[in-house]
């Protein structure tokens, strides 16, 4: 990689951008209404209660925040044996 040392130490001892803070705070937000759902709802509940609770994102960066952190509804049924 040709990136200069300095402009590398630079790079790694700035702050999080505006983006990665609100990201943070907002996936705090998610992963308590995912839980107080069981671990059951997905992506569309959990857009639905940050709607309810006047947060204002989009439902794609939802989906987005809780795919990067293995956040997700149980999908499927299983059958029982014998049936």
């Amino acid at each position: 990689m040709a990136v200069h040392p300095s402009g590398y130490y630079a790079w790694k001892a700035s702050p999080h951008s505006p983006r990665a803070r609100e990201d943070q705070r907002l996936l705090g937000q998610i992963k308590q209404a995912w839980l107080e759902s069981g671990g059951v709802y997905g992506y569309r509940k959990v857009y639905d209660d940050l709607q309810a609770q006047g947060e204002r994102c989009g439902k794609h960066r939802v989906a987005r925040l809780m795919q990067q952190k293995r956040l997700r509804s149980p999908t499927g049924y299983h059958r029982r044996p014998g049936h």
